[in-house]
């Protein structure tokens, strides 16, 4: 019988330790999350790692989310440490472990309690080419409203990181992250009833974006009917990125 295969090195990596990222991506209508399904086990989960003992903890996270999504130059965002102990169930991993054929014993080392610290990404959906991670066979978007059951505390690491993308929405204008370059007022105001799940009054919504001071207008988009087509508009601030 052929020895089992070890990818994953315990000397290589800080104990313990681990980080999950909450990937947000909008397709014009809705807010999307990207998460990976385990090989051969119906076990779904976010994207997620281990840190290297050479390696900060954001260059594991910069790594890890560029690797699922063939992006560089990512929004990156640390919110919440995550540890509490009902989060620790060694079984899930080591159905994953089995059902990728690893080594159990040389591999014991998953199937401790870990720590993670989460982070948010903001991408634009349209440039992504999702990416499964070597013990996985399967990453989609999935909208708020569609998610499968994730493993361990990984629909609560996906509230708090809305909660948190909600808060910061206007203070850090996180909606540029999301929208190409170039984007329409109604586009922008889409991003918004997304990721608040609430509608707006467009005429109230372009006040306040406009009164905000914090847009440049360019010009109109033509796409048929001249007399109605919308001016196009950009940020003046651009956010400094991880990478």
């Amino acid at each position: 019988m052929a020895p089992k295969k070890q990818i994953l090195n315990k000397e290589d990596y800080i104990p313990n330790l681990a980080f999950d990222s909450v990937i947000f991506g909008f397709n014009g209508k809705k807010l999307k999350i990207l998460v990976l399904e385990y090989r051969n086990t119906g076990l779904y989960a976010l994207p997620g790692g281990f840190v290297r003992r050479n390696e900060s903890l954001e260059e594991a996270v910069k790594k890890g989310v560029s690797e699922r999504t063939g992006l560089k130059n990512i929004y990156l965002e640390q919110f919440r440490t995550f540890g509490d102990v009902k989060r620790f169930d060694p079984e899930p991993m080591k159905r994953i472990l089995e059902m990728n054929g690893l080594d159990i014993t040389s591999h014991s080392w998953l199937l401790d309690r870990f720590i993670t610290v989460a982070y948010y990404a903001l991408i634009n959906f349209e440039k992504v080419m999702p990416k499964p991670d070597p013990l996985s066979d399967g990453i989609d978007w999935y909208s708020l409203d569609e998610l499968p059951p994730l493993m361990m505390d990984h629909q609560q690491i996906i509230e708090k990181a809305l909660e948190t993308l909600r808060e910061n929405l206007d203070k850090k204008l996180l909606g540029m992250n999301l929208l190409p370059k170039k984007f329409t007022m109604k586009e922008l105001q889409q991003v918004y009833e997304a990721i608040t799940g609430t509608s707006f009054n467009r005429s109230g919504f372009q006040r306040k974006m406009l009164g905000a001071n914090t847009l440049l207008r360019h010009e109109k988009r033509f796409s048929g009917n001249s007399h109605k087509a919308p001016y196009l508009y950009s940020f003046k601030t651009t956010h400094t990125t991880i990478g």
